[in-house]
């Protein structure tokens, strides 16, 4: 075994950015926040891609939710293409319930409904991100993809997870790594 899973260093907490030459169309120039990873795999969220096709008042109403007194705009995300009618709430640590994982003293995960009709009711998290989806690797997947050359990562901030300038997230995780996308080169071992 080599890589992170050998050196015990996981991205969970973590934000992972696509390389320029990501030539998987589902996620060029994405960020995705690192919700899980282990020697088993990982598991994220795409945090900067809206689906334009379905807004969080439409899906309250699909699941039954009164959404009556949802009052600001809230994105519903693309968060991967696995289990993409499934939904995720990445929100900040002030709601957890049972079915709530903790990835980090800043970001929580909840995947029930309770938490969708507590948003709509104002009673949720102060912050969230709802995605329809999420993006998985298997057993050492995501280590190949990162020697590859795939992947980039950073620390994860507030501002970056939770921000609402969507189009802007991939520059500024490029930036805080201090990397000019402009000077980077698609195949590995090549500067």
């Amino acid at each position: 075994m080599s890589g992170f899973a050998a050196k015990g260093q996981y991205l969970a907490g973590q934000l992972l950015v696509a390389m320029p030459g990501m030539r998987d169309p589902r996620f060029q120039k994405t960020v995705i926040y690192m919700c899980a990873h282990n020697a088993d795999g990982a598991m994220g969220l795409v945090i900067n891609r809206a689906l334009e096709s379905l807004s969080f008042p439409d899906l309250l109403e699909q699941l039954g939710i009164d959404s009556s007194g949802v009052g600001k705009q809230i994105n519903v995300h693309f968060g991967g293409p696995v289990e993409s009618g499934r939904g995720f709430v990445l929100h900040s640590p002030d709601y957890v319930q049972d079915a709530t994982m903790v990835v980090d003293r800043d970001v929580a995960l909840t995947a029930t409904v309770d938490i969708l009709k507590a948003i709509a009711g104002g009673t949720g998290p102060r912050q969230s991100l709802l995605a329809l989806g999420y993006a998985g690797w298997g057993p050492g997947q995501l280590d190949s993809e990162i020697r590859g050359n795939g992947w980039l990562h950073v620390a994860a901030d507030n501002e970056l997870v939770f921000g609402p300038n969507l189009d802007a997230k991939w520059d500024r995780a490029m930036t805080k790594i201090g990397v000019n996308p402009l000077m980077l080169s698609d195949d590995a071992g090549h500067a």
